[in-house]
């Protein structure tokens, strides 16, 4: 019987190195790791060269780019974008980051909210004269809570190839991450930044049957949950902070929780918002309360207890003896130890 040894004949090779049956695991293991990184690293290159010697069509190629890890791009993105006789960007320093990270020398040129009615016919003589024009954000898809919904519309209607390259989204990001129902959304984008416009629209959003997605800058997230609470009700909900980025976090909990717990901290980066839909279940007092206090920030208690109790679902009566309740507290506490119930801080 032959020396098992010698058993050359039952070696094996995965990628371009051998693997000794006779080793041991954590051997054999450690060498199909290399190989498996080997080749996934050729296979990524010969998709790449691949890419890279195809025809790109003239037109216009909306690439979603990185929402902050810079690895989330995908193979097809880098290879429209090198090839791309023009990128066009929100913010040319930003999108210098991704470019050279990735040796891409496509020219950048700014596509933004305040120079979009200049540039829109210069881009469009360009998909004329057959170039081959790319689209990004600073972060994400483009189109999504950023511009670029009338260049796309113009385009299309003369009778350019418009493409859209699946890729990063916050709003996806922080909807699938929330624990929260996906079967059925509506991303509202970013809410009025004042306090009687912001919660006019959360009034707009109060009876939509899907989970709402949100975006919000990090000075205005405690006065937004607080609106979100008092006009949504103590919904399940989530922020989602720095998605992608070294300091993810994930905050789950009720409006009203999550109003309390981010007033008690110093909140940075971007922001997502996820909240549930509309609750079935009974409303407590306390969630009641909480609503009735934001409302009277600018409201009479009459005029306060109709809005709460159509945001809420509950009885206009049992709003107004919950208000009443805490108008008698206010009452009974001495001068200095209260302000001016009309909002005073």
């Amino acid at each position: 019987m032959a020396n098992a040894k010698n058993r050359s004949s039952e070696d094996t090779t995965l990628g371009d190195a051998p693997v000794d049956l006779d080793a041991t695991p954590d051997v054999v293991g450690a060498v199909e790791a290399d190989a498996g990184r080997g080749g996934l690293a050729r296979s990524a290159s010969l998709e790449i060269e691949r890419l890279m010697a195809s025809t790109l069509a003239p037109g216009l190629y909306l690439v979603a780019t990185p929402i902050g890890n810079l690895g989330d791009i995908t193979i097809r993105a880098l290879t429209v974008l090198a090839r791309a006789d023009v990128v066009y960007c929100e913010d040319t320093r930003h999108s210098r980051t991704l470019a050279s990270h990735y040796r891409i020398g496509s020219p950048l040129r700014p596509y933004h909210e305040h120079n979009g009615a200049a540039q829109r016919p210069r881009i469009l003589a360009e998909l004329d004269a057959g170039k081959r024009i790319a689209l990004i954000s600073d972060a994400g898809t483009p189109l999504v809570s950023d511009p670029g919904f009338k260049l796309v519309r113009e385009a299309a209607a003369a009778g350019h190839r418009v493409e859209s390259l699946p890729g990063p989204s916050a709003a996806l990001a922080a909807l699938t991450s929330a624990g929260l129902p996906t079967d059925r959304f509506l991303f509202a984008g970013f809410l009025p930044p004042r306090g009687t416009a912001r919660r006019s629209r959360i009034a707009e959003l109060q009876t939509v049957p899907a989970t709402l997605v949100l975006y919000e800058a990090p000075q205005r997230l405690v006065e937004c949950l607080e609106d979100l609470a008092a006009g949504l009700g103590p919904r399940p909900a989530a922020v989602a902070r720095e998605l992608t980025k070294l300091h993810e976090e994930v905050v789950r909990g009720d409006l009203v929780t999550l109003a309390q717990k981010f007033a008690a901290k110093e909140v940075r980066g971007e922001l997502a918002i996820v909240v549930g839909p509309p609750l079935l279940g009974a409303v407590t007092d306390d969630a009641i309360a909480f609503a009735l206090r934001a409302a009277l920030a600018d409201s009479r208690l009459k005029e306060a207890s109709r809005s709460v109790a159509e945001a809420l679902g509950v009885a206009k009566g049992r709003v107004y003896e919950i208000g009443l309740r805490m108008k008698s507290v206010a009452d009974d506490e001495p001068d200095d130890a209260r302000g001016d119930d009309r909002g005073e801080t």
